[in-house]
């Protein structure tokens, strides 16, 4: 932990992403406290996606600077921030389909390995020692995020959609982050599975002490775990602060409803 330990855990200041002539994200500020759960939100091609690639450094910002921890990592390797202590999952899946569920989450440990490939070739016995573990961590972290032990030597691509997503959040946790970002994790599961992960993700918090970023579509989700929630429309920053402010601001409304309809609303609470 930094000296700066009650400031935010993550900061991005005035980042804007062109593409040739499309500008995907424009001039957005946005912080996540330590600790909390923020949603990012908006209709498709609202920019969310492109922001969080800028985040986790598979994108470098047009203008702009991201600190994380107190640190600069504007344009940073990929591999290089997670080392820090971000972790991601992606909207499609993206799990090793010929491994099992534990060597997955085993990958997700590469970063903390000291191992190098003479020492991975050679395997001595403070390298076996170390294999032990990360592979005794990864059956704790399968475990954790409620992976049935049976399952855990079943090849990813047999297991059901909502236990791959339960092995893509465990590769994750794998790699001691501090925080976590989640593109769209209740896509594809039901109500109660929906339910289940925003339970889950307050555990994370707590139990942790995790800071969680959150894209999510589901506005039952977001609206039930969100201590902060930004909202996002053709690149640019549209509203910012808690769920019920968010819910309320009429620039939301028209967003995702349209401005007809977003009138019509108004104009029927307003009779009301």
């Amino acid at each position: 932990m930094t000296a700066d330990a009650k400031g935010p855990i993550l900061e991005a200041r005035g980042v804007t992403k062109q593409f040739g002539g499309l500008t995907a994200v424009n001039d957005v500020s946005f912080s996540i406290p330590r600790r909390a759960i923020v949603s990012l939100i908006g209709p498709n091609g609202a920019g969310k996606t492109t922001f969080f690639n800028i985040l986790t450094g598979l994108y470098k910002p047009t203008v702009g600077r991201v600190s994380f921890d107190d640190q600069n990592i504007t344009g940073g390797r990929p591999d290089k921030i997670m080392a820090l202590g971000v972790a991601r999952t992606f909207q499609n899946i993206r799990l090793f389909g010929t491994m099992t569920a534990l060597e997955n989450v085993m990958v997700g440990q590469h970063s903390r390995m000291k191992a190098g490939l003479i020492g991975s070739i050679l395997r001595p016995p403070h390298v076996r020692h170390e294999e032990q573990r990360v592979r005794a961590k990864a059956a704790e972290a399968l475990e954790y995020v409620g992976l049935k032990p049976r399952l855990h030597e079943q090849l990813a691509t047999n297991l059901s959609y909502g236990d791959q997503r339960r092995v893509e959040i465990a590769r994750a946790l794998a790699s001691d982050p501090k925080l976590l970002l989640l593109d769209e994790p209740t896509a594809g599961m039901n109500p109660q599975e929906s339910e289940n992960l925003t339970h889950f993700m307050e555990r994370l918090r707590d139990e942790l002490g995790l800071s969680i970023l959150l894209i999510e579509h589901d506005m039952k989700v977001v609206m039930g775990v969100s201590e902060y929630v930004t909202v996002l429309d053709h690149g640019e920053k549209i509203s910012e602060g808690d769920a019920t402010t968010v819910r309320s601001d009429p620039n939301v409304v028209e967003a995702y409803l349209g401005k007809q309809e977003a009138e019509r609303q108004s104009a029927e609470d307003g009779a009301g």
